[in-house]
Parts: C-alpha cells; structure tokens; sequence
C-alpha cells in the first residue's frame, strides 16, 4: 500500500468551520494552525496522529477557555 493511500485512511478533523483565531492562530473549527492545515495531505499516519493529540488538547483546553499555543 502507498503512504498516500494509507495516509487517507486518518480522516481530516475539518469540519467546515473554516476561521483563524487571531489570538490562538488556530483554526476556530478544528482547532489545527496553519501549517498542520497546509501539511495535512502530505502527512504521515503518525504525523496524523501527533496532529491529531493536539487538536484534542486544544479542543479539550478550549472547553475550559484555554487554548493552548503549539
């Protein structure tokens, strides 16, 4: 199997909600910044996975008003 086809097998975490955050610089819908955006399509599994991790942090910081940085 190729790293492309296995990487489409990790969805992307857009939901269409497609705003950046002056103050967090991530995106107000999936919580990912510019340039885990823009790699998206390239990436790995695992660098999917990474991304991923911290969208869930971001997202779970946000539910307490927090969102981290990075």
């Amino acid at each position: 199997m190729s790293s492309a086809l296995s990487s489409a097998s990790i969805p992307s975490p857009c939901i269409n909600i497609c705003r950046m955050d002056p103050v967090s610089q991530l995106c107000s819908g999936c919580f990912r910044s510019l340039d885990e955006i823009a790699g998206w399509a390239a990436a790995s599994n695992p660098e999917r996975v990474a991304i991923l991790a911290r969208v869930t942090s971001r997202r779970l910081a946000s539910d307490q008003n927090e969102v981290p940085h990075g």
